[in-house]
């Protein structure tokens, strides 16, 4: 192949030997990920090291954005400075929740994600300015990207053995205020993160059919 981009030939041989070696997820890793987890609302003493957190976020990186543009942003609280600076802001059902997860992390979106994109996205030199110059365009873009990105990231969670639990009620502008004020950063939801117990667990929820959701022409 002629014209390739730096890096390309080994992209192209990374794929072709993983395809070679796997095609599809074995049904347990399913079942971990999706197919039999719950969401959580009671948590073991077990506790969640940052290594675990960052062996999940390594892998959730991979997961592709419009252009690479890696909008999500992260904010991990424990202890003292989550009972203080953000189960305020939770509503009341989620307050207790939060207070018991042994970690609670934010999930944000940076608006300004372009400022990053000489470096993720090289293949265009002035591809930033599709966005910095059209706010709007790049708060549509952060939010879109972001929220694939968080959905990475609790798959991602899952995969190391950990158990989630997503939320979205909580006050956003308080949160903001509290977190990101005087960026461009604003949350999109809150996890609870941890070991979780397994008593706690509710029957799962009806969900919708391929039938009932899908048009295929």
């Amino acid at each position: 192949m002629n014209n390739l981009l730096p890096g390309q030939a080994e992209a192209i041989a990374e794929v072709n030997a993983l395809r070679e070696r796997i095609s599809r997820a074995d049904i347990d890793t399913m079942s971990l990920l999706l197919g039999q987890a719950y969401t959580h609302h009671a948590w073991t003493d077990k506790p969640v090291s940052n290594a675990s957190l960052k062996d999940a976020y390594d892998l959730a990186k991979m997961g592709p954005t419009g252009m690479n543009i890696q909008p999500m942003r992260l904010v991990f609280l424990r202890g003292e400075a989550k009972e203080t600076r953000l189960v305020p802001h939770m509503l009341d059902s989620n307050q207790t929740k939060t207070s018991a997860a042994p970690v609670t992390a934010i999930l944000a979106n940076d608006h300004a994600f372009y400022k990053n994109m000489s470096r993720t996205f090289p293949i265009i030199p002035n591809a930033s300015e599709m966005f910095s110059n059209h706010k709007s365009f790049a708060y549509e873009n952060a939010e879109r990207n972001g929220t694939l990105q968080a959905a990475y990231f609790l798959l991602a969670l899952r995969s190391v053995g950990l158990d989630v639990a997503p939320m979205s009620g909580f006050d956003s502008d308080k949160v903001n205020k509290e977190f990101f004020e005087g960026t461009e950063v604003t949350v999109n939801f809150i996890m609870n993160i941890g070991y979780g117990d397994s008593n706690a667990v509710y029957p799962r929820l009806p969900r919708l059919d391929f039938e009932e959701i899908s048009q295929l022409f």
